[in-house]
């Protein structure tokens, strides 16, 4: 079922292409890496797509160091949801 949100569904299909994940797997509540199997490499491919699409920089460094260091859930930045979510805020900033 396709969402309402045009940067989710950009996102999902930038995953089933790059990860080739199977796109209605690729739901608002998936985990990028537990519920679709997307190792680190496939993640920083998915991630430079992401910047070249949007024209911003995904902090994945910065994200996965809050999320090591117990800051952040990783359901904050790594469920689907959550990273159209983080995306469209980094649009907006960049728009400001």
């Amino acid at each position: 079922m396709a969402s309402a949100d045009p940067t989710f569904e950009t996102i999902a299909d930038i995953i089933a292409e790059t990860a080739n994940v199977e796109r209605a797997k690729i739901t608002p509540e998936a985990h990028v890496i537990n519920d679709l199997g997307i190792d680190s490499l496939d993640f920083l491919d998915i991630v430079f797509e992401i910047d070249k699409r949007f024209g911003v920089k995904v902090p994945v460094e910065a994200w996965t160091e809050q999320v090591n260091s117990g800051k952040a859930p990783a359901d904050q930045f790594f469920v689907m949801g959550s990273l159209a979510r983080r995306i469209d805020e980094l649009v907006a900033a960049k728009q400001g």
